[in-house]
């Protein structure tokens, strides 16, 4: 059976960089690595829009989470933690696991957090960082973290994102936005294997670490290492070879372009759920160019069949929402031709379970929404 994966993490691999991967590994500290640790580096900064360090972890992408906050928080320090899914809670656990004087501005999950009530909770209680998600898998939310850092630069507070399901998928300009610090991981939008967490930090946030004690999570190290070209660790030669091809093919392609496929593969994907009679969880709003949550009572039997039947693999929902909603990640080695074949079935195995839905609409749907609208 043909294996199909569609969950917001982890994504396919294009053929490219799983024949990189494939090469026969080389030492870390060889010449042979040197060039393809150096250009994976510099193509990181590219992606992050960036001119500062972009530090390269071997660890998932909530290593790069503990990464930001094991730098930042001092013990007993104010941070204010904006939550409206399960990463953000996750931000909220992992800094007042270390510590920190945590305010949590939540939201209902499926809500979309605003950067009027940032400001606000900042004119009310001040913080010396604000931890915010930009893109929630758990909900399909996006949040407007331009408009956010914008507010938490008006009360001098520095500005973290977590960006691991949006880097490469939705724009994020690091430095154009003033982030101090966005955290991703290698296994999404950046589409290569889970091994590899990665945080572009600022020269501020870099002034302001806090006195938490660190080793392999160190920026310092980490920094100073990489700048010598010589990882201060032994990194896995084979999943930054591969992350080097990938973040080529995006480069190449072309932010704006890459960019642009994903909102309108998100438009596809809601266009034909809704099709077939389903309500979106996610928002119906362009930047929800990540996943598509859908509401289902049948969410459960629907994620089972999917895998039973066609070797299609969806995320089903997560805390409250398990069994409520199903979830179809379209973020990084997708086309129209991906979206429709999880759409189509989709539609079989909903019929099948006494759903009523009318053949062949939400095909139909996905490919007029794709192909018959511009993004500005």
């Amino acid at each position: 059976m043909k294996k199909y994966l569609f969950t917001p993490g982890p994504t396919p691999v294009p053929p490219e960089v799983l024949a990189a991967m494939g090469a026969p590994v080389v030492h870390h500290r060889s010449p042979d690595f040197r060039p393809v640790y150096e250009r994976c580096l510099t193509r990181l900064r590219e992606v992050c829009r960036t001119q500062s360090d972009v530090l390269l972890f071997t660890a998932s992408g909530t290593g790069a989470f503990e990464s930001a906050v094991v730098n930042l928080v001092t013990p007993g320090e104010p941070h204010l933690v904006v939550s409206a899914g399960s990463f953000g809670e996750r931000w909220a656990a992992m800094t007042k696991a270390y510590g920190a004087d945590v305010d949590q501005l939540q939201y209902a999950w499926g809500e979309t957090p605003d950067a009027d009530d940032v400001r606000a909770r900042l004119a009310e209680r001040e913080a010396k960082a604000v931890w915010v998600v930009q893109s929630e898998t758990s909900t399909g939310v996006v949040a407007d973290v331009q408009s956010i850092a914008a507010a938490v630069k008006e009360a001098g507070a520095l500005v973290v994102v977590d960006a691991v399901s949006s880097l490469g998928a939705v724009p994020c300009e690091t430095d154009a936005w003033g982030l101090d610090v966005v955290v991703s991981g290698s296994q999404k939008a950046l589409m290569t294997p889970p091994g590899l967490g990665l945080a572009a930090v600022s020269d501020a946030a870099f002034e302001r670490r806090g006195s938490t004690a660190r080793f392999y999570f160190d920026w310092e190290r980490t920094r100073k290492a990489q700048r010598a070209l010589d990882a201060p660790f032994t990194p896995p030669v084979s999943l930054v070879a591969g992350l080097d091809v990938a973040l080529g093919l995006l480069l190449e392609e072309g932010l704006e372009d890459v960019f642009e496929r994903h909102v309108r593969l998100g438009r596809a994907a809601r266009a034909g759920v809704k099709a077939m009679g389903f309500e979106l969880f996610s928002p119906e709003e362009d930047r929800s160019a990540v996943v598509t949550a859908v509401r289902s009572t049948e969410a459960g039997e629907i994620i089972a069949a999917l895998r039973d039947r066609f070797g299609i693999t969806l995320a089903g929902g997560q805390g409250d929402l398990k069994g409520k909603i199903f979830r179809i990640g379209h973020i990084g080695w997708f086309d129209i031709f991906d979206i429709t074949t999880a759409l189509a079935a989709i539609e079989i195995v909903a019929a099948e379970l006494g759903v009523e839905v009318e053949r062949g609409v939400a095909v139909t749907a996905a490919l007029e929404a794709y192909e018959h609208s511009t993004v500005a």
